[in-house]
């Protein structure tokens, strides 16, 4: 019986720690989007038709419309981001960090945390810092499924992992402080919970 028991609790135990991350966010964080019905905490960018669908934030192909972005109202320093987001596989996506200028955003003007299964050179694909820190292999893939983004900018150290997996982590100093930018550059992008915990 005890070893039955025992066989049965670190089935659950293991089935528990698999499922880690995905609608399971960390305590001690601030909400910038959670399943809600506004958009207050951001601005649009672009012509992208950010929009709340079935609980998300979501974007996606409309023809003859340039890229957009949403950046948040506020600005950052060093914190950690959880985000769960959903993208299909030609999707072009990502969350831009310490944007220095919330109307020119770009990875010249912030850093890009990159969501991009198909880019064509993938060592700054979906993971990567783009330009900056490239994705640790294998390359994870995302596409057509919901995954977790969270990442870490403390200082000139910065560390991004999807699905619980470290895919970058190095140093740089160009830039220290600025808003969070969401990406549309194509495809469909949705997000479902954007947490932050200033550090």
């Amino acid at each position: 019986m005890r070893l039955r028991y025992t066989f049965a609790a670190l089935s659950c135990a293991l089935l528990v720690s698999s499922c880690a991350g995905l609608n399971n966010a960390p305590s001690g964080y601030s909400t910038l989007f959670d399943a809600g019905s506004n958009l207050l905490a951001w601005t649009k960018n672009g012509d992208s038709n950010w929009r709340i669908q079935d609980g998300a934030i979501q974007a996606d192909f409309m023809p003859g419309k340039t890229a957009g972005f949403l950046v948040s109202k506020k600005t950052y320093t060093d914190y950690q981001i959880y985000a769960e987001f959903w993208v299909d596989a030609e999707t072009n996506s990502g969350i831009f960090i310490r944007c220095e200028n919330p109307e020119k955003v770009g990875a010249d003007t912030c850093y890009e945390v990159n969501i991009w299964d198909t880019r064509p050179d993938p060592s700054y694909g979906t993971g990567a810092i783009v330009d900056t820190i490239k994705v640790t292999p294998p390359y994870p893939k995302v596409g057509g499924k919901w995954s977790v983004m969270e990442i870490s900018a403390k200082g000139a150290q910065f560390v991004v992992k999807i699905d619980g997996q470290i895919t970058a982590s190095g140093t740089d100093g160009k830039h220290t402080k600025g808003n969070i930018a969401l990406q549309h550059g194509g495809g469909t992008v949705k997000f479902r919970k954007i947490l932050i915990k200033e550090l």
